[in-house]
């Protein structure tokens, strides 16, 4: 039976050995691109599952609402690689909420929606990757976006379908423009995606260009016949609907699908770590229902590595508050982030920052190595174009 994961396995280069200790973000940008892309470049993979993310080659998983779509907001450090949302947390005096704060204020907004279904749950993304390129002696950031616009049906039986846009690559800070100018402007970049320190073999690179590509439009069955995302298993639509609202009852719930290691590999990893990845991605991507998904914000707000990180400006120029739960890999430490909106109770982005590199590895510290933006999710009626 071809379950959605035997589905990604098929998608996956040869390079990419689920076994191989590759950190998080290369991971789900390889993943994200096997599901955005299109069947004749994925060998027919079903998008069963959208992450937040980030993605191979760079269709991170994205799109942007009426049209313009925003520049991400980086800060500079003076000679350092810095590439981090706007942080205004506790500047001016202002009192910076901690994370249970944070998430229990979330949750009580997001228990007050209500919500219709409509025969498709329609969502719009932008995301991105950033990576060092150039010769030895001028080597600089590039930071590759795209755009994703994906219909999953609310019914057994259907299609599910989905656009993907490369919306093109540019340096990522005033710095690397510079280093790009040095190197002659040039339109396309050579991208080598790094691996962890001491992982065997190599990652396929591709090809980045500063132009926008064409958007591309395809459709597939269910997995199954009915499932449409991962959530430790593949999961139908009636079964995200039926979970729990009560945070003690989902976190049960979830964690019968827990089994030692990483959602996506054989990595070991903590329950704490991927309650938190799971919950993560079903706030932000999945269709459950408004009680659910305050049950999945008090769940966040019980485990005790999540920590505040105040006031930020996501990637599309967005304020809220962000949390986040670090991670070591054998890449480094990397801290997983999620900004969420207080105001309307909904998750605005996420992204996964290096915060110490291994020895050896080839990210610098202070990078937003991937970064996925949530513009547009309800159901809808109307039909996939």
């Amino acid at each position: 039976m071809r379950d959605v994961m035997r589905v990604l396995r098929d998608a996956r280069p040869e390079e990419m050995d689920p076994s191989a200790p590759v950190d998080e973000g290369v991971r789900r940008a390889e993943l994200a691109r096997a599901m955005a892309a299109p069947r004749s470049e994925a060998g027919g993979a079903v998008r069963a599952r959208r992450r937040v993310r980030p993605v191979w080659g760079l269709g991170l998983a994205a799109a942007a609402t009426a049209g313009a779509i925003a520049a991400a907001a980086v800060l500079v450090a003076p000679g350092g690689d810095r590439m981090e949302p706007d942080r205004t947390g506790g500047s001016g005096g202002e009192r910076v909420l901690d994370a249970k704060t944070v998430l229990l204020a979330a949750a009580e907004k997001a228990d007050g929606q209500t919500e219709t279904t409509g025969a498709f749950w329609h969502q719009v993304t932008v995301s991105s990757a950033t990576y060092t390129v150039g010769k030895s002696d001028n080597r600089y950031a590039v930071t590759v976006r795209s755009k994703a616009e994906t219909w999953t049906p609310g019914r057994p039986g259907g299609k599910a379908w989905a656009a993907q846009q490369e919306l093109g690559a540019r340096p990522a800070t005033k710095a690397d423009e510079d280093a790009w100018r040095r190197a002659g402007s040039p339109g396309t970049f050579e991208i080598e995606v790094p691996v962890a320190p001491g992982a065997k073999g190599r990652l396929k690179g591709f090809t980045a260009k500063t132009t926008p590509g064409p958007r591309s439009f395809s459709g597939s069955a269910l997995v199954d016949g009915d499932k449409v995302f991962w959530l430790g298993r593949n999961v139908s639509m009636k079964d995200l609907r039926a979970l729990p609202s009560d945070p003690k009852r989902l976190k049960a719930t979830l964690l019968r699908w827990y089994t030692g290691h990483d959602t996506e590999s054989n990595r070991s990893m903590s329950s704490d770590r991927w309650l938190y990845t799971v919950a993560r991605g079903l706030v932000m991507e999945m269709p459950v229902k408004p009680g659910v998904r305050a049950a999945a914000f008090r769940m966040l707000a019980g485990l005790p590595a999540v920590r505040s990180l105040g006031k930020v400006t996501d990637p599309q120029g967005r304020k809220g508050n962000a949390i986040a739960l670090d991670e070591k890999t054998p890449q480094g430490v990397i801290r997983n982030e999620m900004i969420i909106d207080l105001a309307s109770g909904a998750a605005l982005a996420g992204m996964n920052v290096m915060v110490a590199p291994a020895a050896g590895a080839r990210v610098p510290a202070g990078r937003t190595m991937d970064s996925t933006s949530l513009v547009g999710a309800e159901w809808t009626d109307s039909k996939p174009r």
